[in-house]
């Protein structure tokens, strides 16, 4: 069976506390799609975290004396560097307008994960000194807009299981779900899209000892098969303003199987790149 990725339709914008698997089986009923055991959903990082409240108001955000050295050096918002040092373990590189660290859930990126883009600010009641003009309203009259961003989620395995687990409970088909985000690459340009949870799904398929076209047993090759679903599914959700943030797929070539983000992450000690 060949495989084939759709891209799930009409998926409204999510906010704090949606039902991400209610809200998955009614766009796959949008979609057409009858779900199957072995199909497998791709989930873009941005509706968990939102669906998880995730979003962080900045006007809630004070930077430490670290966060401020660090933005000045990145030319960044200081209370966005204050939220990469909370959500990172080890800051490894910084340039203008990127900060690599290591994430806590253990893989190397930029900026922390932290996102704006496709994120609707919240109307909220500004302060009168944030008023400005607007001072002599009463104070919860007139609407502000608050900038805010958008954190990983806290255990993305997890919450690819639970997802996983409502939906094969309202559907009674045995499937995997994937989360992904998109990571830059060392010595390559370019983001693509790799899995940062997963349940149901292997990580890795080890082909250590299966035979080439001439019989020669391969030696080193273990392939990152749920990047390399992630980087499909990407193509189709796309980077802007698609609004498709889940994709259907069918026919992985590979047996459904348990993995875990761990197994993605290579170890510090063959780490080479840093």
């Amino acid at each position: 069976m060949p495989l084939t990725l759709a891209p799930l339709q009409n998926i409204p914008l999510i906010r704090r506390d949606d039902n991400l698997a209610d809200i998955l089986i009614n766009a796959l009923d949008e979609t057409k799609i009858e779900l199957q055991d072995d199909d497998i959903l791709v989930l873009a990082q941005k509706i968990v975290s939102k669906a998880e409240g995730r979003m962080v108001n900045l006007a809630t955000v004070t930077p430490s004396a670290r966060a401020l050295e660090l933005a000045q050096q990145a030319e960044k918002d200081p209370r966005v560097v204050e939220l990469v040092l909370q959500e990172s373990v080890e800051v490894l590189r910084v340039r203008v307008g990127a900060i690599i660290v290591e994430h806590k859930l253990g893989f190397v990126c930029a900026n922390a994960g932290i996102d704006q883009s496709n994120i609707l600010p919240h109307p909220q009641p500004l302060s009168r000194r944030e008023r400005g003009a607007d001072s002599l309203l009463p104070m919860g009259e007139g609407l502000g807009m608050r900038e805010s961003v958008l954190l990983l989620p806290v255990n993305p395995d997890e919450s690819a299981r639970n997802i996983r687990a409502a939906i094969q409970k309202a559907t009674n088909k045995k499937i995997g779900v994937m989360i992904i985000d998109s990571h830059g690459r060392a010595w390559r340009n370019g983001v693509v899209g790799v899995c940062i949870g997963l349940s149901g799904i292997p990580a890795l398929i080890d082909e250590r000892g299966w035979k080439d076209l001439f019989g020669r047993a391969l030696q080193i090759t273990i392939v990152g098969v749920a990047d390399e679903l992630a980087a499909a599914a990407s193509l189709m959700m796309g980077q802007a303003a698609e609004g498709t943030p889940a994709v259907h797929a069918r026919g992985f070539p590979y047996k459904l199987s348990e993995g875990s983000l761990k197994e993605l992450i290579r170890p510090k000690e063959q780490d080479l790149f840093r």
